[in-house]
């Protein structure tokens, strides 16, 4: 598998999910997320960052405030040479029934078009399932669901369990329609990267026991 291309959640995998954040002082990154993001990017990965925000729709907060919090994240980034190719916001409430939100493939779209991605070169890290259903909708080549925010609970409802005393967790198809279910559980995106600059070094998977 040869990657050129990462596309990140950001509420609950690269940032502390708080609800409805409007507030740039609320940014917070994860633990780790820095520096993992930097390795990800000095191996060459083009990093994007595709999000949700129906807060705007639902009329919770405003595009200054999200355009706000974003330049908050940047300047949180910056330090370890971390910058996002490109930034996709779905805006809309759920019932506006949009194309771009999560797990619809709009985003995606716009992304490919205006960059030249290639599915099979790019992969997504979420922490909800709908991320999972985005990568698969649009044939990303890998979907990875990290444990942060709301992942732990995402992956229980699919029957997945926690990863114990280790980085992550490679998911075998269970049978029937797997769609909906991760290529790779990580507990954290510092896992994930781990996996992914694996991966890309190997061109394929390295097994549970190597990363663990």
């Amino acid at each position: 598998m040869a990657l050129r291309n990462l596309l990140l959640d950001r509420d609950g995998t690269v940032i502390e999910d708080r609800h409805y954040l409007s507030d740039p002082e609320g940014v917070t990154l994860l633990p780790g997320v820095g520096p993992a993001l930097g390795r990800l990017s000095r191996a060459g990965l083009r990093l994007f960052l595709v999000t949700n925000q129906s807060g705007i729709g639902r009329g919770y907060f405003t595009v200054p405030d999200y355009e706000a919090c974003q330049a908050r994240l940047a300047a949180l980034l910056a330090p370890y040479g971390v910058t996002f190719v490109d930034v996709a916001c779905c805006p809309h409430a759920p019932d506006e029934e949009c194309s771009c939100r999560k797990p619809g493939t709009g985003m995606w779209d716009m992304l490919q078009n205006r960059h030249g991605l290639v599915a099979g070169e790019t992969a997504m890290v979420g922490d909800k399932l709908d991320d999972v259903l985005f990568a698969r909708n649009a044939g990303l080549a890998a979907a990875i669901l990290v444990l942060t925010g709301k992942g732990a609970r995402a992956a229980g409802s699919i029957g997945l369990s926690v990863p114990a005393g280790g980085t992550c967790l490679d998911v075998a198809p269970s049978g029937g329609d797997a769609s909906g279910r991760p290529d790779v559980v990580a507990c954290d995106l510092v896992a994930a990267a781990d996996w992914l600059l694996a991966v890309s070094a190997r061109r394929s998977a390295p097994s549970l026991e190597e990363l663990c």
